[in-house]
């Protein structure tokens, strides 16, 4: 503890003017809200949430894809439990479609999908894969071994992301008042720092890779500061002890072999060019064919003319309470939207510590 107050003095001492910075991490919001260090530091430094949560950037389109193969009478899906609460566009979620009697699976792991598949020869077994570069290792895992079984009764809707494209969108906007990042370890520790650098370089933007303890974002939150006042902007590692610089090489050609970058729609950013993943060939037999088509629709379609700004939250563009539904009527046990369903959600994390 007497390491943060010293790090919290530091940032104090280093601080002249004021600045904004933006976590990319849901766990971090967390974290933040969580030791209180976003009502410690000095008023002159504001936190941005960012779009952290790979459950609330999860598109619209992708939401209906999973409802619809839901519904269909031989098809199991198979995803995450968070998955289960999120709203369609037109607010149905996967939990309504199994208590109305839809084969609906929660599992702890993408490897959990293939004895299903085994069990059930008769069913299209669906994996509706959701996360970051962090959980798409085991993705591919789950692809490479489902060809090797020769199962031609699984099947995997990618709804996977990729962090740099959308913070690289996020910094070329105009608008956009970000001038640090603090980027997620748990993304680095398998992808390293991976264009990165670049782009601190080309948005001429500090980005601080930092860990998850108070001790970890007191840290990264300096050094980011101390760029910033120096009139510096690049790339440093702030979390050594997980992080490497060339990251999981193992994890990395097991998402190359399986994977290729895509155009792909984000909750609240719409299409950003090369922000997924989709399965290559010879993996992409494995694709589950969509049984409905991509809404893509305004996040208030599936909030029952309730308004929802997740939109604007996730863009960072607004706060959790300037939301008009934000804890009434929009509650963890009652999400409008994806950033309250999510244990990983700005909206759940304000929620649960009273902000």
């Amino acid at each position: 503890m007497s390491r943060c107050h010293s790090l919290l003095r530091a940032i104090e001492q280093h601080c002249t003017r004021p600045w904004t910075l933006m976590e990319v991490c849901g766990g971090q919001t967390h974290a933040l809200l969580h030791h209180g260090i976003d009502q410690l530091l000095p008023p002159a430094i504001r936190l941005i949430h960012g779009p952290g949560c790979p459950v609330c950037v999860t598109d619209l389109s992708r939401m209906d894809q999973a409802l619809a193969l839901a519904e269909h009478p031989d098809h199991l899906l198979c995803t995450f439990g968070d998955m289960l609460r999120v709203p369609g566009s037109d607010g149905r979620t996967l939990l309504d479609q199994r208590s109305r009697g839809g084969a609906v699976q929660l599992v702890t792991s993408p490897l959990d999908v293939l004895p299903l598949a085994q069990a059930h020869p008769d069913r299209c077994v669906v994996f509706f894969a959701v996360g970051f570069e962090t959980t798409a290792p085991a993705t591919a895992l789950l692809a490479q071994r489902a060809l090797a079984a020769g199962l031609s009764n699984l099947k995997i809707l990618v709804a996977h992301v990729r962090v740099v494209p959308v913070l690289e969108q996020l910094l070329a906007d105009p608008g956009c008042v970000v001038q640090g990042i603090l980027a997620a370890g748990h993304v680095c520790t398998v992808m390293g720092d991976q264009g990165l650098a670049g782009l601190a370089t080309r948005r001429r933007t500090p980005v601080v890779i930092t860990g998850f303890t108070a001790e970890d974002l007191l840290r990264g939150i300096l050094l980011c500061l101390q760029q910033l006042e120096r009139g510096c902007h690049g790339l440093e590692n702030a979390y050594p002890r997980a992080v490497q610089a060339t990251g999981n090489r193992q994890a990395q050609r097991r998402v190359d072999a399986v994977f290729e970058a895509v155009d792909t729609p984000w909750r609240g950013f719409g299409m950003v060019p090369g922000g997924g993943y989709r399965l290559r060939q010879p993996y992409a037999r494995l694709a589950a064919a969509p049984l409905a088509a991509a809404s893509g629709g305004p996040e208030g379609n599936a909030t029952g003319g309730q308004p929802c700004c997740s939109a604007q939250v996730l863009q960072g563009v607004l706060r959790p309470p300037q939301c008009p539904s934000y804890a009434n009527p929009c509650t963890p046990e009652h999400p409008l939207g994806a950033p309250m369903v999510s244990s990983e959600g700005v909206c759940a994390a304000y929620y649960r510590y009273g902000r």
